[in-house]
């Protein structure tokens, strides 16, 4: 059941307000409140590996942010999603970061990444949806259960067209504007 506006204003209100306990963030993904522990060290691997790809093999420059709140437009009867990817990648858009709030909107992100952790359906299924109905172009998930690496582009809709998988080890081709192919190995 989809609340009232009123409601709804409400528990933006609220979670913007919201203190977070300590070792934990919070999101608000299709009107519910999601606490994930900080990650461990293997998550973190897997982001910096990855990271760094991007900035040496891109064949443009990137700016890549880790924990970057995002504002996106939510599902049906929901005001606003507010998600934090592991990262967060601009290209083309030098000064996108600079001056930005804590909860930027969307536009003018090209990539988002997620390594899955605690929760991995959430990053499987329902980030998805918020990342395509974002139209953010492209959506990296590094999922750690399946031992692979999906690439999610052409979003509408709810939905991603097009997706790309590789198994940990194979490289994964990643489109204009990086224009390389991701090497999957470290990962494992």
């Amino acid at each position: 059941m989809t609340p009232d506006p009123y409601t709804q204003k409400l528990l933006l209100d609220w979670f913007v307000d919201l203190e977070t306990p300590e070792g934990f963030r919070a999101e608000l993904v299709e009107g519910d409140l999601v606490l994930t522990p900080l990650p461990d060290g293997h998550h973190e691997h897997c982001i910096s590996r990855i990271a760094r790809q991007l900035h040496l093999r891109s064949e443009i420059e990137i700016q890549f942010s880790g924990n970057k709140g995002l504002k996106l437009n939510s599902a049906a009867g929901w005001a606003q999603d507010h998600v934090v990817p592991d990262g967060t990648v601009v290209a083309r858009a030098p000064r996108l970061f600079r001056g930005a709030p804590p909860w930027m909107p969307c536009e003018g992100v090209t990539m988002v990444l997620e390594v899955t952790f605690t929760r991995p359906e959430i990053d499987r299924v329902t980030k998805r949806r918020c990342y395509a109905r974002g139209g953010i172009p492209h959506y990296l998930l590094v999922d750690r259960e399946a031992c692979s690496t999906t690439l999610f582009s052409e979003p509408e809709h709810d939905d991603y067209r097009r997706l790309s998988t590789a198994a940990f080890g194979k490289p994964l081709a990643l489109p204009e504007p990086f224009a390389f192919d991701l090497d999957t190995a470290d990962l494992l």
